[in-house]
């Protein structure tokens, strides 16, 4: 006998979950869905692809009557709800071992509704996951109150903010600079300008997170097959354990590098790098680079009693693939102290 899955709900008020022990996690999109939804599809840059050109490009992977026009949007708004859709295998770990279901918002939703971050969201989350895929032109950015509010929160004991801004491709005027990062990262449905994250960079901004999201790149294999090359790992640095049986991330076309903009030290921590792909061509590696900044940890630091992560988003996705490995980082995450 089949298992039926859950009814889903649309279009309702949040309900607060009681604290209970396990970690209550939201997810909070930081883009305004009917922007990125109704942008032509005749513009070249800076908009998601439609799902008419995700079928096409990745044939015949959503040949299926699940996906045809009678049951899910061709837009751009279908390829939003790939997104939505691709975080379902994490929201359900993390109510397995949290107890907690996992909230979703958004930052302008599909029926319109604006919800910015504040005590609606904050009271009762223990961890916020940030994931900044709004377009730079869309002008998202963190409200005064917002900030104050963060700061807030984040004088609570067991706190975590995760920041996920997404990469910034072509953010040059130099058209072959542009083609080369285009080539590098071999995905068809991304632009030659891509550039995402106006609302994360304006909370790094305020909250002193000494990072800026740049670039998008390929991640290197392991030699002699296509698996992502592991990851280059500071465990003794790791002292939340989110490392704990972490092997490797998600292997996806175009992560952006964290640029820290401070030196490391007690109050920043790389704690995991992922070495590019020294085989395609790009400025980042060309200047000598080999590894992008993968997963950065702040700890509590002054004021401030709570975490303060950055991973991409892509790594709660499953539009690229799963690994046990990436489980395992999902567990870390949702069961940390």
């Amino acid at each position: 006998m089949s298992i039926l899955r859950r009814a889903r709900t649309y279009n309702q008020s949040h309900v607060a979950r009681p604290h209970s022990g396990g970690r209550r996690i939201s997810i909070y999109w930081t883009w305004s869905y009917p922007w990125e939804s109704q942008r032509s599809s005749a513009e070249m840059y800076n908009r998601f692809s439609t799902m008419t050109e995700v079928r096409n490009a990745l044939w015949p992977a959503y040949e299926t009557p699940d996906y045809d026009a009678a049951n899910f949007l061709q837009g751009v708004a279908g390829t939003l709800e790939l997104f939505h859709r691709s975080t379902l295998a994490f929201q359900e770990l993390a109510e397995e071992v949290t107890g907690h279901p996992v909230a979703v918002f958004q930052r302008i939703d599909q029926a319109g509704y604006r919800l910015g971050i504040d005590e609606r969201i904050l009271d009762d989350t223990d961890t916020l996951m940030v994931f900044g895929l709004d377009h730079l032109p869309s002008g998202q950015e963190a409200a005064t109150a917002e900030i104050a509010a963060l700061r807030a929160w984040l004088q609570r004991e067991g706190t975590c903010l995760v920041l996920a801004p997404h990469h910034d491709v072509g953010f040059t005027d130099d058209l072959a600079q542009r083609q080369v990062e285009y080539e590098h990262h071999g995905d068809p449905l991304v632009p030659r300008r891509q550039r995402f994250g106006g609302y994360t960079r304006s909370l790094m901004a305020a909250l002193d997170v000494p990072v800026r999201n740049i670039w998008g790149l390929r991640p290197a294999v392991a030699p002699g097959t296509g698996e992502i090359a592991p990851l280059t790992m500071s465990r003794d640095l790791d002292r939340l354990r989110l490392l704990d049986n972490v092997t490797t991330f998600n292997f996806h076309p175009h992560l952006p590098h964290y640029e820290l903009t401070a030196p490391e030290g007690h109050e920043l921590h790389v704690l995991g790098r992922q070495r590019v792909d020294p085989n395609r061509p790009h400025p980042f590696t060309a200047a000598g680079e080999t590894e992008l900044n993968a997963l950065i940890w702040m700890p509590p630091a002054g004021a401030r009693a709570g975490n303060i992560v950055l991973v991409d988003s892509t790594n709660f996705t499953t539009l690229f693939g799963g690994t046990e490995s990436l489980r395992n980082f999902w567990h870390n995450l949702a069961t940390m102290v």
